[in-house]
């Protein structure tokens, strides 16, 4: 019979290219990964990896053998979580929670309280992970549910093996000192409000520069950005200063000074934020509350 433990360790060997960080996903020796490739290979009676270069390939054997890999996942999966349905339903054990570090902020710290006060019994160890490494560690079984969002607009690539709840709308807002001169507009702010004015503004490359620079899209010149900061709590350090303005999630913002103010954007940039989870993980108590208490996060 094929040993799960090698199974699962095949199938993260195929899916991140090397032994190495395979094992450092699983939370193995590079070693222990390769002894349960071997133990695998004596199982089914073929080799399952050839050397490529640094890294290692699936033979069509292994590739066959992935393939089928998650069947195999979800059949156990079933019959723990059947076992789980049919006794007290109560959540229990440790789930194991990915997220991108604002819904962490925004979304599952505000949780954790109730969780705890409600559950006793149910523990959540949360890990920050960008979305596509969250949805692979949840399809993988080496997390139990992913926060992810959209990736600028686009409906996010669910694996068949998954499903999907939306949870959230995120949602961009400016925010500059009650004494810069924004203050005075008494409506919605539009994008011609926004042209002239100097900006702190998040790296390129992330969620929020995307953002940023679609604000500006139909503008004239480029908005003048005097810094790029990741940090939100630093941008809103220089805000405060009076000189520049930002552009922030309402998920990532924390509590505002009393000088700094939010305001509203006309056409406001938005996210949509879902929970992920395996189908065959589907009946978890676990998974179920976590959910719940995720719905009821006020946006």
């Amino acid at each position: 019979m094929i040993d799960v433990a090698a199974l699962r360790a095949l199938r993260s060997v195929a899916a991140l290219g090397t032994l190495a960080r395979a094992a450092d996903e699983l939370g193995f020796t590079a070693s222990a990964v390769s002894q349960q490739i071997k133990r695998l290979e004596r199982e089914v009676g073929v080799p399952v990896l050839a050397p490529a270069g640094r890294g290692v390939v699936l033979t069509p054997a292994g590739q066959a053998v992935v393939d089928s890999a998650p069947e195999v996942f979800q059949a156990l999966e079933h019959c723990a979580e059947a076992a789980r349905s049919v006794a007290d339903g109560a959540p229990r054990g440790t789930l194991r929670v990915v997220s991108f570090s604002t819904a962490v902020r925004g979304l599952l710290a505000p949780t954790v309280a109730e969780l705890s006060a409600r559950y006793p019994d149910l523990r959540l160890h949360i890990s920050e992970q960008d979305p596509e490494q969250a949805l692979h560690s949840v399809e993988a079984g080496t997390a139990d549910l992913a926060l992810i969002h959209d990736a600028d607009g686009l409906p996010v690539a669910l694996p068949p093996s998954m499903l999907q709840r939306h949870i959230h709308t995120d949602v961009g807002d400016v925010v500059h000192s009650r004494s810069h001169p924004l203050a005075a507009v008494e409506r919605p702010l539009t994008g011609a409000d926004l042209v002239g004015h100097a900006w702190v503004t998040s790296p390129p490359g992330t969620v929020c520069h995307q953002w940023f620079r679609r604000l500006f899209g139909n503008a004239p010149e480029d908005p003048d950005v005097r810094h790029l900061i990741d940090d939100f709590s630093t941008q809103l350090s220089l805000v405060a200063s009076g000189d520049v303005i930002a552009l922030i999630p309402r998920l990532a913002r924390p509590p505002l000074r009393e000088d700094l103010m939010s305001r509203v954007l006309r056409r406001a940039p938005k996210r949509e934020i879902f929970a992920a989870w395996r189908r065959s993980a589907h009946a978890s108590p676990a998974i179920q509350a976590v959910l719940r208490e995720l719905g009821s996060v006020e946006s």
